[in-house]
């Protein structure tokens, strides 16, 4: 089974709950990497776990879900091998993992609804990744981060 590292802030609670259910309905083993309430919390400490199980390997994919998206997604693509792109339509999640391979999908819990965020999940998890002209590209993005490591 898919494990799934799906995390939010408190902005992002309610949402993430209900995404780790639909992501059990479709067969995907969600390991939540909090927060567990709707109390104030600081974006980066969710969006680096769930992003660094990612990158070391535990889970395959991940979910993030903030107020705008935006910060978690910052903090989500610091980690090497990750791929986070926000996603604000099923079109949007779609191309993200096919043409860059994303591995995290991050969401923003204030500007959508709870279905469209739905769909963005269930489309992004059924698409692949088209390979050709973009794994030469995605593979571009990783060198650079590696060289910065260096």
């Amino acid at each position: 089974m898919t494990k799934v590292a799906i995390g939010s802030d408190h902005a992002g609670f309610d949402l993430k709950g209900r995404l780790g259910e639909v992501l059990e309905e479709l067969g995907f083993e969600p390991i939540d990497f909090g927060t567990h309430s709707s109390e104030s919390t600081d974006y980066p400490d969710h969006g680096h776990a769930v992003s660094g199980a990612v990158s070391n390997g535990e889970c395959q994919l991940g979910v993030l879900v903030c107020g705008s998206g935006i910060g978690m997604s910052m903090t989500a693509n610091r980690h090497a091998g990750v791929r986070a792109a926000l996603a604000w339509s099923e079109e949007v999640g779609e191309m993200a993992r096919r043409h860059n391979d994303a591995n995290v999908l991050v969401l923003p819990a204030r500007f959508i609804d709870e279905g469209t965020a739905f769909n963005i999940l269930k489309r992004f998890l059924q698409t692949s990744f088209d390979g050709g002209c973009h794994e030469r590209r995605v593979k571009k993005i990783d060198m650079a981060q590696s060289a910065e490591e260096e």
